[in-house]
């Protein structure tokens, strides 16, 4: 038998309010602890239960109240030692969920007091993050906010231009999606810096930049065999990172090409892994030299890339359309030379729009795999030693075979 709602509803504050004060205390916070912030949650749900079908008069004179009691307390306690204003505002907070359990939104009560505690608990992790933050590091993330949150909401939502295919709006979202992969990638990179071994250099390597990747470790001296191996490693896994990205930039716009691409796309994934982990075994933690990688929420290559992409797209309506696949595997061709996510992203949207099948779009994104693999191994050959050259150059000669198998073989 289950309590009437009134007691459910100052049970559910009760043990939101023990929880955040569990961690209060647990920090040894000299303002207040579990039974004082149970007590704060219990004020505002009973605060919102009297007060009939209007309480907002009464929720609002238990927070004077509270806030009264808080400017007091902080006066004695900064008297003895001084603190920050975390607890005061967590303390109000929890009233006004106390208060939002009684009105009705439970849910929302439970994750903005569950949210409450792990915030309050973060502290330490927060501040090693925010020390490690430079001057370049905050204009990305503020440039980024601009990128998403100020230019993508202006811009107009309609299809113009030839083949009706471009859509400003639709072209800045897939900026702010490819800013958004390479920020993560830039901010792991900062994070973790020079301390990352072989296995985590690949995988950011491939979040930045692959190409980048392959440029800066191709360099490997040639008279330490360990860090040449080393170095074919981290070239592979940022190349099997890239077919991750791709899998998500295809999710991101087509739920109908994901589908049918996973299968053969993964294939590739796993292969290049798997010859990632060959090359990795034997090379222990390895240090490579780092990516060259500055800001990647400038606004100037999120303008080239949203002129290349809309580029993309419309070369490839326009080549489906005079030449049919043919003339979209030859546009996926010379895109990929340098970059895998304009084809991909434009092949995305094409194939949701209904304009391209979904078995001529994977084929051409792999296809653009292909030309992105000789195009990184030209650079490996050219900048790397002999050694490396092999490796790579072998590697990459079974990826390309084994793409242009499942293009030929894989099931329409």
């Amino acid at each position: 038998m289950s309590p009437p709602p009134e007691f459910q509803a100052l049970i559910i504050a009760l043990s939101l309010g023990m929880l955040v004060g569990l961690q209060r205390q647990w920090s040894k916070s000299q303002l207040a602890g579990i039974r004082t912030f149970a007590l704060v949650t219990l004020m505002g749900a009973i605060a919102a239960q009297i007060g009939g079908p209007e309480p907002v008069w009464l929720i609002a004179a238990g927070l004077l109240g509270l806030v009264a009691l808080l400017i007091t307390g902080n006066i004695l306690v900064r008297e003895s030692a001084g603190s920050g204003q975390t607890t005061e505002v967590a303390m109000v907070v929890m009233y006004l969920v106390g208060v939002t359990v009684v009105i009705g939104n439970t849910a929302v009560a439970v994750v903005v007091g569950a949210t409450v505690a792990v915030l309050l608990q973060m502290k330490e992790p927060f501040k090693a993050v925010v020390s490690r933050i430079g001057e370049e590091d905050l204009t990305a993330i503020l440039q980024f906010a601009v990128i998403s949150l100020i230019i993508l909401p202006i811009l107009p939502d309609r299809t113009f231009g030839p083949y009706d295919v471009l859509n400003a709006r639709t072209i800045w979202l897939m900026v702010v999606l490819i800013v958004g992969i390479n920020l993560a990638g830039y901010a792991g990179f900062r994070l973790l810096g020079q301390k990352r071994g072989t296995l985590l250099a690949g995988i950011l390597g491939g979040l930045i930049s692959s190409t980048a990747t392959t440029a800066s470790y191709a360099r490997t001296p040639s008279a330490d065999p360990v860090r040449t191996r080393a170095a074919a490693a981290v070239v592979l896994l940022a190349t099997a990172v890239v077919f991750v990205r791709v899998l998500i930039e295809i999710g991101a716009v087509s739920g109908t090409l994901l589908a049918t691409a996973i299968a053969p796309i993964g294939l590739l994934l796993v292969l290049a892994v798997g010859l990632g982990l060959i090359s990795l075994k034997g090379t222990g933690d390895q240090e490579g030299s780092a990516v060259e990688k500055s800001n990647p929420s400038k606004l100037a290559p999120a303008l080239f890339f949203a002129l290349m992409y809309g580029g993309v797209l419309l070369a490839v309506a326009a080549a489906e359309d005079w030449l049919g696949g043919a003339g979209l595997y030859g546009v996926a061709a010379l895109s990929g030379l340098t970059d895998m996510d304009a084809i991909t992203l434009s092949t995305s949207e094409l194939v949701d729009a209904g304009r391209v099948a979904p078995g001529t779009a994977w084929r051409a994104i792999v296809i653009a795999g292909i030309s992105n693999l000789i195009f990184k191994g030209g650079i490996v050959v050219s900048a790397g030693n002999r050694s490396l050259s092999r490796r790579v150059g072998a590697s990459f000669a079974v990826l390309a075979v084994a793409s242009v198998l499942l293009i030929v073989f894989w099931p329409s």
